[in-house]
């Protein structure tokens, strides 16, 4: 996915661009200049020994390249659709930690190696694997991993520099946690989000107790028990992704972003909003008569049924729907799908998640980690990861797991509560960053298109009309790709007109 491949026959962004260009730093390079020695000796000496290197570590499943002042993060097995395992967590982290300490990284850009994807998900099928032959031991590891992904995930979301991800491509479970908290997420043509945990025995973690619960109304609870994919631009139109710009001009993009040279003293905020126009450049338009797909009667339909606090609750809501006399053909389809696809998960993977999702919109982002990590732990000891990943993801054909308890009367509350209860004696987790923590992203405002509030706002300041509140969010957005459409969706479901002409904000 990047500049220039260091294996020929791989695809890379980076392609049209001549080496000259380019220093090509592998990981395990020999770095003979002594300042670069000095400075790496430097830098690693202040990394834990967890993240190291150990036997059997792949050395090239990262690729780290240098284009002046960008640095690219290439997640590099394609052939299991980049899917993160321990090996690359331990050469992310020390790379990062080196490029937050060097005046001359400016911006980190990651992406995935191949035409499929960005980062299909971490490596569960391993994890169940070894809980399998190992018992306890294969639990502990497990624990261990997460661990390591939750600190990278952690150190992602409170980065001090200018972080892009490429979402080109598959982009589910560990590749969310690698993407979803750098204040920029491009998406493109070929994008397809996912959190698909709820079938596979798990929960969506990765930061999805925070980010999930902060999506606009209750999509992000929708996507979470569901595990429906977002494709395309409608990433972008649902706040999974901050852009859209066309895959093909992505090696362009990342040349250009290599031009970008900032004032010592800019602001992180500034860099971003740098970036931001940088790659509004790059703007190719939308899909042709692709506009936001949950909207309307749909987007009302999904924050209706799934507002509710119990699954049974939401079940409830999503038969009303389907048996409603008064409700659209298209909404009774979509009811009666969504019934089928909770019907196939883990009862117990839906009753923590969706208790998750209402935790988690109280949680900061250090909380966040510290909790799934804990959860984590839990499902490793449950028999639904085992049976969910090896009936979904080891067994071929894929089989219909097992679930135990098979049906949501056999999960309790107490049972539910006690994936959140933190044992005494239990472990934290070590953060790599400290003293970044928030509350909410602290850039969606500038970055994304705009949100509900931020239309809302606009509606009651004073009296307007409906192309008046459309054109004033274009002009505050600088004509970003995707404004009209978002706020024309908001305005149709949100809002309607009095006597005057003007929009009035629906109660």
């Amino acid at each position: 996915m990047f500049l220039r491949p260091l294996r020929p026959p791989r695809t890379s962004p980076w392609r049209s661009l001549s080496r000259s260009r380019l220093v090509d730093m592998p990981l395990r390079a020999k770095i003979t200049h002594p300042g670069f020695q000095a400075q790496a000796a430097s830098t690693m000496s202040d990394i834990h020994a967890e993240f190291k290197e150990q036997p059997g570590d792949d050395p090239d499943d990262v690729q780290f390249n240098t284009l002046y002042g960008v640095r690219t993060i290439q997640l590099n097995r394609p052939k299991k659709y980049n899917a993160l395992n321990g090996s690359m967590i331990r050469k992310i982290i020390p790379r990062l930690k080196e490029y937050q300490k060097s005046a001359l990284a400016s911006i980190i850009v990651i992406g995935g190696a191949g035409p499929k994807a960005f980062c299909a998900g971490g490596d569960v099928s391993q994890l169940a694997k070894d809980i399998v032959e190992n018992g306890e031991t294969g639990q502990t590891t497990s624990k261990s991993y997460f661990g390591l992904e939750y600190k990278l995930d952690h150190l992602i979301a409170t980065y001090p520099k200018p972080y892009v991800a490429y979402l080109d491509g598959i982009t589910m479970g560990g590749g969310v946690g690698l993407s979803v908290h750098a204040p920029i997420r491009i998406a493109t043509e070929n994008t397809n989000f996912a959190m698909p945990e709820t079938g596979i025995g798990f929960f969506p973690d990765v930061g999805g107790s925070f980010f999930l619960p902060r999506l606009e109304g209750f999509l992000g609870t929708y996507l979470a028990l569901t595990s429906e994919s977002l494709k395309g631009v409608q990433a972008l139109f649902a706040g999974v992704a901050t852009h859209y710009i066309d895959s093909s001009v992505l090696s362009n993009l990342t040349a250009r972003l290599a031009e970008l040279v900032f004032k010592d003293y800019d602001t992180l905020h500034t860099r971003l909003r740098i970036i931001d126009r940088t790659i509004e450049e790059f703007n190719t338009g939308l899909p042709h008569n692709e506009s936001p797909q949950l909207a309307g009667n749909l987007r009302l339909a999904i924050d209706y049924c799934f507002r509710y606090d119990t699954v049974e609750k939401i079940i409830s809501a999503l038969e009303k729907e389907r048996d409603s006399a008064q409700a659209p053909p298209q909404i009774k389809e979509w009811a009666t799908r969504t019934l089928a696809k909770l019907g196939e998960k883990s009862p117990t993977s839906l009753k923590v998640t969706l208790r998750q999702m209402r935790l988690g919109a109280r949680w900061n982002t250090a909380e966040t980690f510290n909790r799934e990590y804990h959860i984590a732990a839990k499902f490793m000891r449950h028999p639904d990861f085992v049976n969910g990943v090896s009936a979904r993801l080891i067994h071929k054909p894929a089989t219909k797991a097992k679930w135990q308890p098979d049906t949501l009367e056999g999960v309790t509350n107490d049972h539910v509560e006690n994936f959140f209860k933190i044992d005494e004696g239990e472990d934290s987790l070590n953060l790599l960053t400290q003293g970044l923590d928030y509350d909410r992203y602290p850039f969606e405002r500038d970055l994304g298109l705009p949100r509900e509030e931020h239309v809302e706002q606009l509606v009651k300041a004073r009296a307007r009309g409906r192309e008046d509140i459309i054109n004033a969010m274009v002009e505050a957005k600088e004509g970003k790709i995707g404004v009209r459409e978002k706020v024309e969706e908001i305005l149709g479901r949100r809002t309607g007109m009095n006597g005057e002409g003007n929009v009035v904000w629906k109660s």
